[in-house]
């Protein structure tokens, strides 16, 4: 099984689970250095989607493809005939994009480029399934864990935008059966957790793990703008503020899809806070 994005949050994890079933791995990753994250039993190429040559080496003799992609669109076309030509499954790992939810529905480049890349792997590849996570538990770590660690206030817009964070570790469960098994050609699963809760809910949660209250304030939508400079790109900020804003006065979108692949109930939010408690922990001392 070859997994792309083999370094990133989700693609190191269906490294892990493929691994620990037992099945042999191929990682993906553009620079040689990254793979010292990776479990050493993994093997692994280098290559680069935005070099579609790259990778023909990696695809040689795979049974599967798990694609995540990582690269600008330009290549998508010459990547999907790579893959198309040396491969027989292809899971993608996707959006919710098609899902009719308010919050899933807002314009934007990654979901137009998600389109594209299903519309060709379906065209050309003889089995395709696609996984759509919605939003995962681990943006916490990204979003609140600083100001947690500090000990200050969480601020951040829509606190009472809902969602049905999903355990990554379950995305990944999921990748790696779909990626393994025969039968699902075609499956197209939009992955979430179990539990709607607002955004102001989340931090409620993670103070109640940590044995801490957590104050929320919410943070006015320009200011998240400004925040998001230099580290996370313009149309990708407004994405998400469209979306906590036009989720306002809905019900969160829930799947069961993790437990029918599965067979067991998705992870709530709490205890995935519960098994990353530490990463919330205050910070060490300067030179501590």
């Amino acid at each position: 099984m070859l997994v792309t994005g083999a370094t990133g949050r989700l693609g190191r994890l269906v490294v892990g689970r493929l691994l620990d079933a037992g099945v042999p791995v191929r990682a993906l990753v553009r620079r040689r250095e990254a793979a010292a994250t990776l479990p050493p039993e993994a093997e692994v190429f280098t290559g680069d989607l935005t070099v579609p040559a790259s990778i023909a080496p990696a695809l040689t003799g795979a049974a599967a493809v798990l694609l995540v992609w990582t690269a600008p669109p330009g290549t998508a076309e010459a990547v999907v005939a790579r893959l198309a030509g040396q491969v027989r499954r292809v899971v993608l790992l996707s959006s919710p994009h098609r899902t009719p939810h308010p919050f899933f529905q807002q314009p934007n480049p990654v979901a137009a480029l998600h389109a594209r890349l299903e519309g060709l792997l379906a065209a050309a590849v003889p089995e395709t399934a696609i996984i759509r996570p919605g939003m995962l538990a681990s943006n916490a770590l990204l979003w609140w864990a600083p100001a947690i660690r500090s000990g200050g206030t969480v601020r951040w817009p829509y606190g009472a935008a809902r969602s049905a964070p999903v355990d990554d570790r379950d995305v990944a469960a999921v990748a790696a059966r779909v990626l393994g098994q025969e039968g699902h050609a075609g499956g197209d699963h939009v992955l979430t957790g179990p539990e709607p809760l607002t955004q102001a809910a989340q931090v409620a949660a993670l103070g109640e793990v940590l044995g801490r209250p957590i104050a929320y304030e919410e943070m006015p939508p320009d200011e998240f703008r400004e925040l998001s400079r230099g580290t996370a790109p313009a149309p990708v900020a407004d994405m998400l503020l469209a979306a906590w804003r036009a989720s306002l006065g809905h019900p969160a979108h829930v799947t069961t899809a993790v437990a029918d692949l599965l067979g067991t109930p998705p992870r709530t939010f709490r205890q995935w806070a519960a098994d990353h408690a530490a990463a919330f922990g205050p910070e060490p001392p300067p030179g501590g």
